[in-house]
């Protein structure tokens, strides 16, 4: 087991030897995302398996709450709890309350930080990376582009170059802070290259960085949705279909969900807003729309109504 082995020069010799000498098993632990795509494909190009390793996901983190707390709560209880105080596993071995869950969050965030983005890309305008840190933060859940953000820093009297901001947003991505999530045209059957999604990889870094914002749930709620997909190894896309979008397509292996994301079913506009889209995609693949409803719960057409705390728990989904 090397843990954290792009820290040392030279390790893939290393581990090419162990490979050629000896009858073992090697597991290769790095916390960015350039050692396990770049690298493992240019040094051990056939010879290895990749596995994502992501932060407790909701049916884990009963598991940790079983072990390590007394307190009984109800489902809905608990993943209020969840949804406050995210997935980092140590923040679950005790009963930490929300200031202190979000001080230890802060102190993972700035070594992430500083480490894994500002040493490895070299970046020196650092003010400028966590403006751009928290615009990605503050826009969970909303499409937007590396010239909205340019634009947006335009209008607070700080010009700022377009490929600055996409390598910033890419040093993100490869620290594994942020997940980018494109776009595709349904109807034209193509991957559009404009006003991508990004995700953080666990709701307590925004937490922590912003404070817990209630008119962000929407964005919130299809974060949660978006990284239990990638737990379950879906490709995930946004879906557009005409002027619609559709929160989430997911595929794997063949299989193929579409997933609308929202909050509650308020109203008949917002039952049409959320299945409207899907009841429009003419093909035979299951549907969904998943909210925290706990009295609205009526499936539309065979597009189905799911309660989030149930889509999270059901690995038949």
């Amino acid at each position: 087991m090397l843990d954290e082995i792009q820290e040392v020069q030279a390790w893939e010799k290393v581990v090419n030897s162990l490979l050629v000498d000896f009858n073992v098993d090697v597991y290769l632990t790095g916390s960015n995302a350039h050692l396990l795509s770049s690298e493992l494909a240019t040094y051990l190009a056939g010879r290895y398996i990749e596995i994502p390793v992501y932060t407790l996901s909701f049916k884990e983190y009963l598991l940790f709450k079983s072990v390590y707390q007394t307190a009984v709560s109800s489902i809905k209880e608990s993943f209020v709890t969840y949804l406050r105080k995210g997935g980092f596993p140590i923040i679950h071995t005790g009963n930490y309350d929300e200031d202190t869950t979000y001080k230890v969050i802060r102190d993972i965030y700035a070594s992430v930080l500083l480490r894994d983005t500002i040493q490895r890309y070299k970046i020196r305008d650092i003010e400028l990376l966590e403006r751009v840190t928290r615009f990605a933060f503050d826009n969970i859940g909303n499409t937007f582009s590396g010239k909205s953000i340019s634009d947006y820093f335009k209008s607070q009297s700080r010009k700022t170059d377009v490929n600055t901001i996409y390598n910033y947003l890419s040093a993100l991505e490869g620290a594994f802070i942020l997940y980018r999530v494109s776009r595709y045209d349904i109807k034209g059957k193509e991957m559009l290259k404009t006003q991508e999604k990004f995700f953080v990889s666990d709701l307590s870094l925004l937490y922590a960085m912003m404070g817990y914002r209630d008119r962000m749930i929407g964005g919130i709620l299809e974060n949660v949705v978006f990284l239990e997909l990638k737990r379950r190894e879906y490709k995930v896309y946004i879906g557009k279909l005409d002027s619609r979008e559709i929160d989430f397509i997911a595929e794997k292996q063949g299989k193929k969900i579409y997933i609308q994301v929202a909050y509650k079913l308020e109203n008949e506009a917002t039952i049409h807003r959320e299945f409207s889209p899907l009841l429009a995609i003419l093909d035979n693949y299951p549907k969904f729309v998943v909210t925290m409803d706990e009295f609205w719960k009526e499936d539309i057409e065979g597009v189905k109504h799911v309660q989030i705390h149930d889509f999270l728990l059901d690995d038949s989904y």
